[in-house]
């Protein structure tokens, strides 16, 4: 073995290889054998030894100024070969240089050529953490140029090439002789085994200052069978985010549309801008665009897509009110955005222009304004101004909404601007408050809304219009046998509520809780009566804006009214602690006092926002259940009830609850039909209250139930049912259990029963293979019978089942659904084929499979 010793005088080491002292060389030659066989492995640098290994070393590091170039090696042996001028090491070798790690059995360094050989499990990691494994590797001295044999390289984010032969270039380009890229990993078990997916090209060149990867005469197969060519393509490297060109195509078919194809173009502008073009050939309907700008700001981000056509065959659709046929061009404009103001304040919008309501139906465009992803019914736009504080809530907003089936009919949907709510919490401590303390709050809330038309209802159930069958209409326009859900013209309203409640605890544990409320409310109406519109009913009569009067009163009214109030509520928790777990009994009572009605105006029967009156344990304890602020409760209340809660000590639980409200005196305000009828049948209307109910059990993380009800409170008899269950049996399988059923209430417009289930689950078959599905049940469809035909008891209102294969680096799914849609029974089902390669992109096929003749502005085919 040949090993040069650092002498510690550089000079003199010079002399030593120019033979200027022989002798001494031999000796220092015997020292350093013998110190590398006690040294075993040694760690050599050969910076500090560049003058005695390699002049030439020394040199470069002297060229690069501020540069700390040092290489270092680590080996078992390092042989010195004056003959060849190269420095071979041996065993375990290591060379580390500027960020590269060079590996290998055997490496030999040629001084006089400038060439690294690197031989017997060779592999070179570099900065980035990628490494690429060799037989051979036959580089530079900086390891950035080179040839390569039987190359094997492993991303950092997980991706593989390979390649008999490459050719590294400047460490920027690597070129892959015949070579294979996937996203894949081997099999453990069977390297030698085609990955799922891979990509075979004739030549693969990876340009890392261009980030790109591009395949000449390129197949994709799968398990080793090719199914695709393309002789040329490219695409970002995979540790590329954002990259301009072409994304995943997208494929649909659809019989109004025909077959349809697009290509997303991308354009990476800046690093927070871009525009994305997607032109779709249709063969039916011709071209149709898309494009999106996005832009990121410092202080928040929006985007503004626009999507148009002008449609070569518009008869493939239901002419109005059912379709769309009498339109050519159609499209959609889009945007949504926030911008952060400050740290507490944020302004934004959300909203769409649509050239008709059944744009989005037809083409399937998805949506995130909608309030259906996939089957649609309502778009909403809105634009807000919010402002949040720990003790403080702003927001200020208007709304526009645009009704998405045959069945909406547009001069009914209201425009609300402005909406404002306001909250403001007042912590004082009694010091400070002559000894009050507790809590103050205040509300405000303002709103103003307008409509071109009324929107009636029959109070019996549904009453549709004779012409088209789409609207609902009364046969006679009084409050005995219609309801009027919203006003046609202008209705502005403004209320300011503040409040007062403080917590005490007595010796005893009991805890009283006094508080008193006061609401202030201004509202002004204006009907707009000039309007009466061509939807006719059986009667042959028209809706009109001037039938509100025999609704709401007078026209042009301005109302001013004061609501306040107090009351106390009394809890008493019992505790204990069992083997089994922390136990705590609660009884409650609370007593609200109001006055009969509101000082100063009459009660408006005018009510817009508080249509939703839900009776159970959520609100139980509420001093006022209507869900808005057109209504208001009256009189005096007594609430009462109890809850029961056992913590177990696995992490379960189990909770119940149950509870009744009573009015004392005065009047019932859920007996006082408003021009909606809300409060009636609501459980609440009569003296005594019915009972509502709860329990959730979760005896752990894999199984919960929670059943709520309200029930008849002489017979018990119940009115009200909801069951939910979900079940996390394993990380195999999933699923999850609804059931509903809604006693009728024809005096709010719901004729019959309402009844339904809905069941869904996921099972992972094995690691990699699943099924899903899921199924509504409408239960009350039978009800109909003699009105919509015979209906089974289990009527499908929505199915969807599908399954797929996911690993390490590919995900497909295949997914059917079918569901009811539009105002009459009718099927709507589609087929949704979805394949996404990791790193290389995803595309999806939707395909619909029939489409039925019902209200939803598709022709049958």
């Amino acid at each position: 073995m040949r090993r040069h010793a650092d002498p510690a005088d550089p000079s003199r080491a010079a002399s030593m290889w120019n033979g200027a002292a022989p002798s001494l060389y031999r000796i220092m030659r015997v020292l350093a054998a013998l110190l590398v066989g006690v040294l075993v492995p040694l760690t050599f640098d050969l910076s500090v030894a560049a003058q005695t290994v390699s002049n030439r070393l020394k040199s470069r590091t002297a060229a690069v100024p501020g540069e700390q170039a040092r290489m270092l090696v680590e080996a078992q042996e390092l042989v010195y070969n004056e003959k060849n001028n190269s420095v071979e090491a041996r065993g375990d070798v290591q060379i580390n240089y500027k960020g590269r790690l060079l590996e290998a059995d055997r490496v030999i360094w040629n001084r006089s050529t400038g060439r690294v050989y690197a031989e017997g499990n060779a592999r070179l990691t570099e900065a980035d953490g990628s490494i690429a494994y060799a037989d051979r590797f036959d580089l530079t001295e900086d390891f950035k140029t080179g040839f390569i044999d039987s190359l094997r390289v492993t991303g950092s984010n997980r991706t593989y090439f390979s390649s008999p032969r490459a050719e590294r270039s400047e460490g920027e380009t690597t070129t892959f002789e015949n070579g294979t890229y996937t996203a894949c990993e081997p099999c453990r078990d069977n390297p030698d085994r085609p990955p799922l997916w891979q990509v075979r090209a004739k030549r693969i060149i990876h340009k890392n200052d261009e980030q790109m990867i591009y395949y000449e005469d390129a197949t994709l197969a799968f398990l080793g069978i090719p199914i695709a060519y393309v002789p040329f393509f490219s695409a970002p490297d995979p540790t590329v985010k954002r990259k301009s060109g072409l994304l995943a195509p997208r494929f649909l078919y659809k019989p109004q549309l025909g077959f349809g194809a697009g290509v997303p173009i991308f354009w990476d502008l800046a690093p927070n801008y871009d525009l994305t073009f997607t032109p779709t050939v249709l063969t039916r309907q011709g071209f149709l665009g898309e494009v999106e700008w996005r832009h990121r700001l410092e202080n928040g981000m929006y985007f503004v897509r626009a999507t148009g056509i002008t449609q070569l065959d518009r008869e493939a659709f239901l002419t109005p009110p059912y379709g769309a046929a009498n339109h050519i061009v159609r499209g959609a404009i889009e945007s949504s955005g926030q911008l952060n103001l400050t740290d507490k304040w944020r302004f934004g919008w959300d909203g769409a222009i649509l050239s008709d309501k059944f744009f989005y139906s037809d083409y399937r465009m998805p949506n995130t304004f909608l309030t259906n992803s996939y089957f649609f019914r309502e778009q909403s736009s809105t634009a807000y101004l919010t402002g949040k504080s720990d003790h403080a809530y702003f927001d200020l907003r208007g709304f526009y909404f645009q009704g998405l089936t045959a069945n909406d009919y547009q001069a009914q949907q209201p425009i609300v601007a402005p909406m404002l709510e306001y909250n403001r919490r007042f912590d004082v401590a009694p010091e400070r408050s002559f000894g009050i303390g507790g809590e103050f709050q205040l509300d405000v809330n303002a709103m103003n809304q307008y409509a071109r038309a009324a929107n009636y209802a029959f109070a019996g159930g549904r009453q549709l219009d004779s012409l088209y069958s789409l609207y609902d209409v009364c046969s006679v326009y009084n409050r005995s046998d219609c309801l009027l859900r919203g006003i046609g013209g202008d209705y502005a309203r403004g209320t300011v509520e503040a409040s007062w409640k403080r917590k005490y605890i007595d010796p005893l544990g009991e805890v009283w809780t006094p508080f008193t409320f006061v609401r202030a409310t201004g509202s002004y109406v204006n009907y707009d009566t000039n309007r009466v519109y061509s939807i006719y009913n059986q009667f042959l009569q028209p809706l009109p804006n001037a039938a509100q009067s025999n609704f709401i009163g007078a026209d042009n009214t301005a109302r001013a009214q004061v609501f306040p109030g107090g009351g106390l509520e009394w809890r008493y928790p019992f505790f204990a602690n069992t083997a089994i777990g922390t136990m705590v009994l609660e009884p409650i009572a609370q007593i609200v006092v109001r006055p009969n009605g509101p000082i100063g105006s009459q009660n408006s029967l005018i009510n817009i926002d508080s249509q939703s009156l839900v009776f159970d344990d959520t609100n139980l304890f509420d001093w006022n259940r209507f869900s808005g602020y057109d209504r208001f409760e009256t009189g005096t209340r007594l609430n009462y009830g109890a809850q029961y809660t056992l913590n177990f000590r696995n992490g379960g639980y189990l909770n119940m609850m149950a509870g009744q409200s009573y009015q004392l005196a005065g009047q019932n305000a859920y007996a006082t039909a408003d021009a909606a009828n809300i409060g009636l049948s609501s459980g609440l209307d009569t003296r005594v209250s019915d009972y509502i109910g709860r329990i959730s059990f979760s005896p752990s993380s894999i199984f919960s139930f929670t059943a709520k009800g309200r029930f008849d409170p002489t017979n018990f008899k119940p009115r009200r049912i909801d069951l939910v269950a979900s079940a996390n049996l394993s990380n195999d399988l999933t699923a999850s259990l609804q059931y509903a059923s809604y006693e009728s209430q024809p005096l709010i417009g719901y004729e019959v029963r309402r009844q339904g289930i809905s069941a869904a689950g996921k099972y992972n078959i094995t690691k990699n293979y699943f099924v899903n599905g899921n199924v509504i049940f409408d239960l009350s469809r039978h009800f109909y019978n003699g009105v919509l035909g015979t209906a089974p008891l289990f009527s499908v209102a929505g199915l969807g089942v599908g399954g797929g294969y996911q690993d390490d680096c590919t995900l497909f799914t295949v997914n059917y659904t079918s569901i009811y849609e539009g105002g009459s029974i009718g099927r709507n089902q589609t087929i949704t084929f979805g394949l996404q390669l990791r790193t290389l992109g995803d595309a999806r096929v939707s395909s619909a499979l029939a489409n039925v003749p019902v209200s939803d502005g598709i022709k049958s085919q």
